[in-house]
């Protein structure tokens, strides 16, 4: 049996933005420190495939990441169809679909990094499997908020929570299950 999870990895500040409304994601770097990874890099050797939603994508990509240098799958989700590059798919279909025909083949786990709007669709659709949300000691007073006001309650289960010396505390739940 396939155990295939979507987990959220993101950062937000205290207040609960992602971003600024330009996209500035400059307040991050209050917690940077060279020999911490806030666990990153144990997580990302756990998934084999990343979706990520077509704004996010270009940010990152802006930021120096290649994706066509990973050997994870991307899957970018748009609403414009582009023919896709190796690794990296364009994706403008239902997110149920292709969650669903991701975890009915074996591999290891599906991160969704971001952003807000992707983020919101599969917590629409009860999609996300696990939270690791890390909380930046920063109030940005407004931005791009992780979580809408429309979405329906969904009650969750803490896994673990750690705090760091930079002031970051990581927050992992996983959904309630009766």
């Amino acid at each position: 049996m396939n155990n295939r999870k979507v987990i959220l990895y993101i950062a937000m500040s205290l207040d609960g933005y992602i971003a600024s409304n330009e996209g500035d994601l400059s307040f991050l770097s209050i917690v940077e420190q060279e020999d911490l990874d806030y666990g990153y890099s144990e997580f990302i050797k756990t998934v084999d495939t990343v979706i990520i939603g077509r704004k996010t994508y270009d940010k990152v990509i802006s930021m120096g990441y290649d994706y066509a240098t990973s050997s994870k799958d991307v899957f970018v989700i748009t609403r414009t169809e582009k023919p896709d590059e190796g690794n990296r798919k364009f994706y403008s279909g239902d997110l149920a679909d292709l969650v669903s025909n991701l975890k009915s083949v074996e591999g290891k786990n599906i991160y969704c990094d971001g952003g807000a709007e992707i983020v919101n669709a599969l917590l629409s659709q009860n999609l996300i499997d696990e939270f690791i949300i890390s909380i930046i000691p920063i109030l940005l007073g407004n931005g791009i908020a992780l979580f809408k006001n429309s979405l329906s309650k969904q009650k969750l289960t803490l896994i673990s929570s750690e705090q760091f010396s930079t002031g970051l505390v990581q927050l992992r739940y996983t959904l309630f299950k009766n």
